[in-house]
């Protein structure tokens, strides 16, 4: 009894003591002493667990395979080469153009055609290989045949405008500098295969467009339709679908827009003699000259403010009308540029084709084209053009016309 008397009357000394020292104040908790409650926790059924599990699992899936389809696309060939142009039989063609031509190319893995629009003659082909092999799908190139197919045959005029879907309207002038697919697969559809093909084989497309020219081969159009699993026509008349074109095929198209409705065949002299006696011969005439005017501020927007911009790098001292191609098949990339320079002292085709992987593309080919054009600028090579033949006497028609 004792002890707890002086047990709790040492306690109260000591509080009274510390209540009273200087700089020091009480201090009281408001937190409860009390053990806090934990949350409930909701725990879900097996069932739900695996249904979730499932919807992970599948949108994870869904977003994996969405990224590679459309970034990851594999190839297969290279975009690059060592000597392309050795082996090439040099000695009719022009000297300054085949140089300007090796230079622009360098080492990608292509081809360069340069020709005489108003005569046929091949200036330079370097690569000659894969200049006349069977060819590659054209790419978007294809939508000059098919833009002058549809002029010719009324569907439109360069400023008709064309419903794309929605609200969203084109005409030719932008779909061709914009390259736009949705404006094409629709004239395509509206022409039907027919009319594409035949204004695609009076074009040139789908056979031999030299003359005497060793181992030229013809590529391929093919006679019927592709399947609607494939796109149809409307794939056929924007990006080439099922067709084969050789350079050679669309340098000589792209000649006669050009000259103004003459498909020459292509000549390739191979010796001094054969350039001196070198005579045009007319494959067929074309009865384009007033689509030539419908498309031409459309090939030249491409290089102005579309697709070929890249040509003006290196270029920009004369006009360029021009298209490109982009498209790729089996692990390729095609890259295609189809141009002439439209001088007043002269014009001149350039045709560049590349195959490779991802560097490769159209705007690269034009690109190329520019420093093509650069180089040839360089030489003069414009001032110093002979005049095309005066008189229809010097040209020989050796084919029908259209």
């Amino acid at each position: 009894m004792v002890k707890n008397c002086l047990s709790r009357l040492c306690l109260i000394v000591v509080i009274a003591v510390v209540v009273r020292l200087p700089g020091l104040a009480a201090v009281v908790s408001t937190h409860s002493l009390a053990a806090k409650k934990k949350s409930p926790r909701i725990n879900e059924s097996q069932h739900a667990r695996r249904r979730i599990s499932r919807l992970a699992h599948s949108r994870s899936t869904s977003t994996r395979f969405h990224y590679r389809r459309r970034y990851y696309e594999r190839f297969y060939t290279s975009s690059f080469a060592q000597g392309v142009g050795e082996g090439d039989i040099t000695e009719g063609e022009d000297p300054i153009v085949r140089q300007a031509a090796i230079d622009a190319l360098a080492n990608m893995n292509g081809t360069v055609v340069a020709i005489e629009p108003t005569s046929g003659r091949i200036l330079a082909m370097v690569n000659q290989r894969l200049a006349l092999s069977s060819g590659a799908q054209p790419c978007s190139t294809i939508k000059l045949s098919v833009a002058l197919a549809a002029l010719s045959e009324g569907i439109i005029t360069k400023s008709t405008e064309v419903r794309l879907g929605g609200h969203s309207y084109m005409n030719l002038t932008t779909a061709l500098a914009r390259s736009n697919n949705s404006y094409f697969e629709a004239l395509g559809r509206q022409l039907g295969f027919e009319k594409v093909a035949y204004y695609a084989h009076q074009y040139g497309l789908g056979e031999l467009v030299g003359y005497n020219l060793a181992g030229e081969q013809p590529g391929t159009y093919p006679q019927h339709e592709i399947p609607a699993t494939l796109g149809g026509v409307g794939k056929m008349c924007s990006f080439g679908e099922g067709i084969s074109m050789t350079p050679l095929q669309l340098g000589a198209l792209v000649s006669s827009i050009a000259n103004g409705g003459i498909l020459y065949y292509l000549q390739h002299p191979t010796t001094a003699e054969e350039v001196a006696n070198f005579e045009p011969r007319v494959k067929r005439r074309l009865d384009i000259a007033p689509q030539i005017a419908e498309i031409s501020d459309g090939m030249a927007g491409a290089v102005s403010y579309g697709t070929a911009r890249p040509l003006l790098i290196n270029f920009n001292e004369e006009e360029i009308l021009g298209k490109t191609g982009t498209c790729s098949h089996a692990g390729t990339r095609f890259g295609w540029f189809a141009s002439y320079a439209n001088t007043d002292v002269g014009r001149i085709v350039v045709v560049v084709f590349l195959e490779g992987g991802r560097p490769t593309f159209g705007p690269k080919a034009a690109e190329i084209a520019g420093l093509m054009y650069r180089n040839l600028y360089d030489h003069s090579f414009f001032n110093n053009r002979p005049a095309a033949p005066a008189t229809s006497a010097t040209v020989k028609n050796e084919g029908s016309s259209n």
